[in-house]
């Protein structure tokens, strides 16, 4: 390791013991953590610390363990992600899951675009069970007929993935819930309408559901059976409907147990409807580190 390495991994460390998290960081988990369900396996996509990880991934990979994560889901399959599945799995975290480019589906004709057989190849290597088509950029998601192709290539590149021994699920943002032009119907009505059952499953975002306007808990009966993964996410209290996510503020997004979402219900209901994963995340927070470690204090306090 570098004598910069070093630098970086010292500043991740000070940032992550500010405001009292020494103890949470190097306290043992809850022997009881594993009464509420997904504790024993419980994950953190990696965006929330974004920031953190390209600063020192290996440094913040060794805090999410210490923090009482089992796995983590990668931001995206790429070569790095090899390397850093590996890092990952050097401090005992699991690695089933990571997102793929969107525009791979969306707009696979794009010159940046990383097509599917792509994806699976590098997905391979880094020896996922989950890929994840988890964005659609705006332009590509605005009509029924967008929607309608969308969900078609979604079938075709979910067929690839199984035929390679992997699942492909659609991770959901709030724009999915907004009424379509000249319709009655969401993007969202239409995925779940026009995914292949057999191929396609859903990694439900809670957050994203109920600011999109939806109860999370409803959806997730509604979709029993067809939920691989579930984000959990909180959203601050009284934040209302918003379906285009750049107008989310950054305060909406809270540590769990600081928002307005029961997540020991989520998982619970996650539990019976055979949801295989789930995974902690918070898109925003002037303090990322901390944020996870309140998170997931809030979860062990729920297993108790």
């Amino acid at each position: 390791m570098t004598r910069h390495a070093h630098l970086n991994r010292r500043k991740v460390l000070q940032l992550a013991l500010a405001g009292g998290a020494v103890a949470a960081l190097s306290a043992p988990r809850s022997a009881h953590a594993a009464t509420l369900p997904y504790m024993n396996r419980i994950g953190l996509q990696l965006y929330t610390l974004r920031n953190q990880m390209a600063q020192d991934a290996k440094g913040t990979l060794k805090l999410v363990a210490d923090a009482g994560y089992r796995q983590v889901e990668l931001m995206s399959i790429d070569k790095q992600a090899v390397e850093l599945a590996a890092i990952a799995r050097d401090n005992n975290l699991i690695v089933h899951s990571a997102f793929m480019d969107w525009k791979g589906i969306a707009t696979p004709d794009a010159k940046d675009a990383m097509s599917v057989d792509q994806t699976i190849e590098l997905a391979e290597k880094i020896g996922l069970r989950h890929i994840v088509f988890g964005y659609i950029g705006k332009g590509s998601r605005e009509t029924v007929d967008q929607y309608q192709r969308m969900a078609e290539a979604t079938n075709v590149a979910a067929d690839k993935a199984r035929q390679a021994g992997m699942s492909l699920c659609y991770h959901n943002h709030s724009f999915e819930f907004a009424k379509l032009p000249n319709s009655t119907l969401t993007g969202f009505d239409l995925f779940i309408e026009k995914f292949d059952t057999k191929l396609v499953a859903f990694e439900l975002d809670v957050f994203w559901v109920k600011i999109g306007g939806y109860d999370p808990l409803e959806m997730m009966r509604k979709l029993a059976g067809r939920i691989s993964q579930v984000h959990l996410k909180d959203l601050k209290p009284e934040t209302g409907i918003l379906t285009d996510e750049g107008k989310v503020p950054h305060e909406a997004f809270k540590e769990l147990g600081s928002g307005s979402i029961d997540m020991a219900a989520v998982m619970k209901l996650a539990k019976v409807i055979g949801v295989l994963q789930c995974h902690v995340e918070q898109d925003q927070s002037p303090a990322p580190l901390q944020s996870i470690v309140k998170s997931i204090e809030h979860l062990n306090r729920l297993a108790n």
